[in-house]
């Protein structure tokens, strides 16, 4: 499977762990950073929901699209 779990007790999250879980939190942020109709803030919403394989990685391939700068401002309201 290509999305690892994040590992219990550690709050960070980078760009190559991306869970189930963290992909509901993860499309709430990016809706805020690119819009709730944006493709990647669906899919990661998409695979927050349904949790199979192929929306997942869908999601994550979509998510590394993105620019770099947007991936960090997602992640980084992650972490707050």
């Amino acid at each position: 499977m290509i999305v690892r779990a994040i590992p219990q007790g550690t709050s960070k999250m980078d760009e190559t762990t991306i869970d189930r879980e963290a992909m509901g939190r993860l499309a709430k942020a990016l809706a805020f950073v690119c819009g709730a109709d944006h493709p990647t803030t669906v899919a990661l919403k998409t695979a927050g929901e349904s949790g199979t394989e192929r929306d997942i990685k869908n999601a994550r391939t979509l998510f590394l699209k993105l620019k770099q700068s947007e991936r960090r401002a997602a992640l980084a309201m992650l972490e707050e």
